[in-house]
């Protein structure tokens, strides 16, 4: 009788230990599904808050000021590129620190009228951010690049036009004088400790991820300086294909002025850009469109009367 009155206690013991456990793993199961969930919408409502920051971004390049964001917890932004369709589209995604470890990322905001420049994610608290047109030869998009407080970049030797749109900025984050040990040095005149090498007048900057062509437009090298290769001509890409639209409306318009009396003068030139464009490749193919973009221009110029832009 006491042995089994001993067994019959064990086994109602066992009984709610299992019940017991198995109601703590449900509400341990539940409480994290719940956080992950939350920490999903998070993630995407902060992706899409800095898509709607950024659109329209006008920061007001030639006064000198920029603009700056700050989130609340310690955020990776994501710069995601894709070439296909029309335009390609601009990919944002976020990753925020929750218990020392980074959230997963499965949810993508995309947008096909913006181009970021950045590495493949920042990641901080600060960012800073400010743009600057693309003209080639007409303006094609406004590119926007984005760094993090935490990267100081020391731009050594540069022109001086650079060097005073740079001081212009007032970025806390871009340097030309007393930089810190730990800066990115972006060298002008070549050196022994540069991460970045502007070649200013050969057109391209060669850095780790490799050499990007920027065909002489001051806002396509401030855009290698700060992305990734892969970045770089992904976005590159994406500006080819709304040139080629844009030259194709210039030259529907040349078309319409010629036909009231007003003759453009570069209706076939535009004919052979957008033909040019169609064998666009990578930055390396830059220079083929920048050389016909400037005969373009120089024309459009010439003719007062009847310009297209």
């Amino acid at each position: 009788m006491k042995k089994r009155g001993y067994l019959e206690i064990s086994f109602g013991w066992m009984f709610a230990l299992v019940v017991g456990a198995a109601i703590i793993f449900l509400a341990i199961y539940g409480v994290t599904k719940l956080i992950n969930t939350q920490q999903t919408t998070d993630t995407a409502k902060t992706s899409k808050e800095i898509g709607v920051l950024l659109n329209p971004l006008e920061t007001g390049f030639e006064t000198g000021k920029t603009t700056s964001f700050s989130l609340p917890a310690e955020t990776r932004i994501y710069n995601k590129c894709e070439r296909d369709g029309v335009f390609g589209r601009q990919l944002i995604s976020a990753s925020q620190k929750s218990f020392d470890k980074w959230t997963e990322i499965d949810i993508d905001v995309g947008f096909s009228n913006k181009y970021i420049f950045s590495d493949e994610y920042v990641e901080g608290t600060k960012f800073y951010v400010f743009s600057k047109p693309f003209e080639f030869p007409f303006k094609v998009a406004d590119l926007i690049y984005i760094t993090s407080s935490l990267k100081k970049y020391c731009f050594i030797d540069p022109p001086e036009k650079i060097k005073l749109e740079i001081e212009s900025l007032n970025q806390e984050n871009l340097l030309t004088e007393d930089c810190p040990e730990k800066s990115i040095n972006v060298c002008f005149k070549g050196g022994s400790n540069c991460n970045v090498q502007v070649y200013y007048n050969s057109g391209y900057v060669e850095k780790s991820s490799g050499r990007m062509y920027f065909a002489g437009s001051d806002s396509l090298m401030y855009a290698a300086v700060f992305s990734s290769k892969d970045v770089y001509e992904c976005q590159l890409n994406r500006l080819m294909k709304r040139l080629k639209s844009l030259a194709l409306l210039y030259k529907d318009k040349s078309i319409f002025i010629s036909n009231a009396g007003c003759n453009s003068n570069i209706n076939q030139d535009l004919i052979s850009l957008i033909d040019t464009i169609e064998f666009f490749y990578n930055s390396e193919n830059l220079y083929l469109i920048k050389n016909e973009a400037n005969q373009i221009n120089k024309k459009n110029n010439e003719n007062s009367r009847c310009k297209l832009w």
